[in-house]
């Protein structure tokens, strides 16, 4: 048994517990759950109050971080990065903690502190992370586009600049697999943006900042920006989908091969050149990957030449409704007839007052591959058998359960989610969990039961 399965590695946290919440781990079913990782931590016991006239201590809050440590010190005895656990009291008044692994195949919880989505095939992503960008005839270089303009331009403001080597450049090239388009080479042939070219001057990373127009990445940290550089949980990156419109100058992609990155504004948002632009679009055209975004970036700039001598420095950021996903619910679409449309890729069902909602009107749409529907919604679980090409389906737990009394699951699904609305029990969840798990074969949540000991329990 390793160290994170060991009584004494919880010790602290239990006492903690028991002592704060001993009236709600008392009453028939109460129970507090929690997760624990490297960085983190949720811990149901209550913030101290600092002393009146100075801000909160480490001190105050040292017998949580001295419990959470020793929880944290036994995951990296045992190579892992997070524990579950959930604390409750059985009828004879005994203090039992649940330690809890959920294995490679389920993602943590973001709105449950256990289960996220269940990876019921190995290595699969959401639809939007396997598109790859469109073919777009004709696209080329805009006018503004000048590699000798760009040149002077950042000479005449960084005349003290070390630029890079041909070799560099060439190197820079061979580790990402692509050419640099010669805007970016014109720029780095100005300046290689390393820190020991700086020495102690921490004014010239400003400087040349000020002259680029971002905090402008060295050779080395250069990347293409494709996909797989954008991860997103499952209960989420299956709600989004890629749609780039007729004119669109970027297209609607999570990531593309195509983007370049070379800099970042200093907020956490992404600047790169755009090679696989959108049919409204120029090759090579600056474009910001907002990092509060899983998918899609936003036009800055028609070529890097523009933003740097024009210093343009505005991009939109604004959510566009995406015709690819549709929302039933109180305060959006009143029905699923309304939302049943070729194009359809993900449903959404809401929270609802009216009666249950049919599926019919949607069966048999071509693209629709994510259903999420808010326990009680739905009418006749048992219609989800129409939706053949469901990747991913998320749901209350009496649907669930109506699906697998009924041997109906999808097979088509990659992933899955249980949809837990207000306090219920957790361990009937971990075990429908495991109930879907094992019809894929997959590695199961195991759950190892800890006694506390008599003083832990005062």
């Amino acid at each position: 048994m390793s160290s994170i399965h060991d009584l004494t590695t919880w010790e602290p946290l239990l006492r903690l517990v028991r002592d704060a919440n001993a009236e709600q781990l008392a009453a028939p079913g109460g129970c507090f759950t929690g997760q624990i990782t490297l960085g983190s931590w949720t811990l149901p016991a209550p913030q101290p109050h600092p002393v009146p006239g100075r801000a909160l201590q480490v001190a105050d809050m040292q017998d949580q971080f001295t419990a959470v440590e020793r929880v944290q010190d036994a995951l990296r005895a045992d190579g892992a990065s997070s524990v579950s656990y959930m604390v409750e009291t059985a009828p004879d008044g005994r203090t039992l903690l649940h330690v809890v692994d959920l294995g490679p195949a389920v993602e943590h919880g973001v709105i449950s502190p256990f289960v996220g989505a269940l990876l019921l095939v190995e290595g699969a992503v959401p639809e939007p992370w396997r598109r790859l960008p469109e073919e777009v005839p004709g696209a080329a270089p805009a006018p503004s586009a000048d590699p000798a303009l760009l040149e002077r331009t950042l000479r005449e403001r960084l005349p003290d600049a070390i630029g890079a080597t041909e070799e560099e450049i060439a190197e820079t090239e061979a580790r990402l697999g692509v050419a640099l388009p010669e805007e970016l080479k014109a720029l780095y042939r100005v300046t290689r943006a390393q820190w020991q070219d700086w020495g102690d001057d921490y004014e010239a990373a400003g400087r040349v900042a000020d002259a680029v127009g971002c905090e402008l990445f060295s050779l080395d940290g250069l990347y293409i920006a494709d996909a797989a550089s954008r991860p997103c949980p499952w209960q989420f990156a299956a709600n989004d989908a890629v749609v780039t419109a007729p004119d669109a100058a970027v297209q609607g992609l999570v990531g593309s091969p195509g983007w370049i990155v070379f800099g970042d504004n200093g907020g956490g948002d992404r600047v790169a050149l755009d090679l696989t632009p959108g049919p409204g679009g120029h090759r090579g055209q600056v474009v910001m990957i907002d990092h509060e975004r899983t998918i899609g970036a936003s036009l800055r700039a028609d070529s890097l030449t523009d933003m740097v001598v024009n210093r343009r420095d505005a991009w939109y950021t604004g959510r566009e409704d995406n015709p690819a996903v549709a929302h039933v619910n109180i305060r959006a679409l009143r029905s699923v007839k309304a939302a049943a449309r070729p194009e359809l890729e993900v449903l959404r069902i809401g929270v609802w007052e009216g009666e249950p909602i049919g599926l019919a009107p949607v069966a048999g749409l071509p693209r629709l591959r994510t259903l999420t529907a808010y326990p009680g919604t739905l009418a006749d679980p048992l219609e989800i058998a129409g939706l053949t090409g469901l990747e991913y389906l998320s749901l209350g737990p009496e649907e669930w359960r109506v699906l697998l009394d009924a041997g109906a699951v999808p097979r088509s699904l990659s992933a899955a989610g249980i949809e837990v609305q207000g306090a219920r029990p957790p361990l009937p969840i971990l075990d429908l969990a495991n109930e879907l798990l094992a019809l894929w074969d997959r590695p199961l949540i195991t759950r190892t039961v800890l006694e506390g000991r008599p003083d832990t329990d005062r």
